[in-house]
């Protein structure tokens, strides 16, 4: 499931004591929910008119205690109850009409995800434009290197299809973050195979592959890699490929 900084904003809220982000009750109605470079604030007015406000400061004023997480190990998860959480909003949201981004807003809207305590952030597709490169840059060197007083720090993703130089590039863009990732792709449904790629399955195999290797041959440890309509694609072979 994907979520977007401004669903989980609308969504949540922060009571005194708690532990984590719950969702509001449906009493509830958010009043208020203003972003920008100093703070995040939140006004959430209940039925019995008790108020929750969210609030931080450009000085780290604690939002709420985090619950405790797993370790971070590239594709394990050592608590089989934690759920990652994946975040696209300025990868894939940005692709949404009217959503183009400049670099500070992109870079404003990461510092939000990493308060909201997102696992892994795809920053965006670096091959894509300089902008779109630097743009990833900047969240990696900056946002990827601001830990938190628990030791959270998010991870920063970089997309690329499964070739060389897609994939240097977005390694480039990322490997300033503490906890950096590339993610791969390539297409694994018939139709997508036999019309978009002109490859046999056997040869979007062996492209899946080297494009692992070499993303590890770079020095990158977390490789993710997913097949691009796999909706379509038959079972048998994304098992294989996967």
């Amino acid at each position: 499931m994907k979520f977007s900084l401004a669903t989980l904003a609308t969504l949540c809220c922060v009571a005194p004591g708690t532990q984590a982000f719950a969702p509001a009750p449906r009493s509830s109605a958010l009043q208020q929910f203003t972003i920008n470079h100093n703070a995040v604030v939140g006004v959430t007015q209940h039925a019995d008119n008790r108020k929750t406000i969210l609030r931080s400061s450009a000085a780290d004023e604690a939002l709420y205690q985090r619950r405790p997480r797993p370790e971070y190990v590239p594709g394990k998860i050592s608590d089989p109850d934690y759920v990652r959480i994946f975040d696209t909003t300025l990868r894939d949201g940005e692709q949404s009409p009217g959503a183009t981004l400049t670099s500070t807003e992109k870079l404003e809207i990461a510092r939000m995800l990493a308060k909201l305590g997102v696992d892994i952030i795809e920053a965006g597709f670096p091959v894509a434009s300089p902008d779109d490169f630097n743009a990833v840059k900047q969240i990696a060197d900056v946002v990827g290197n601001e830990v938190f007083d628990d030791g959270y720090v998010p991870v920063i993703c970089g997309l690329s299809r499964a070739n060389p130089k897609d994939i240097q590039v977005a390694w480039d863009a990322v490997k300033g973050a503490k906890l950096p990732r590339v993610h791969t792709f390539i297409a694994t449904s018939p139709i997508h195979m036999e019309t978009k790629l002109k490859k046999t399955p056997d040869e979007v195999v062996e492209i899946a592959v080297n494009a692992v290797k070499f993303a590890k041959s770079l020095g990158c440890n977390d490789i993710e890699f997913s097949p691009e309509d796999a909706g379509r694609s038959e079972t048998e072979f994304l098992y294989r490929i996967l």
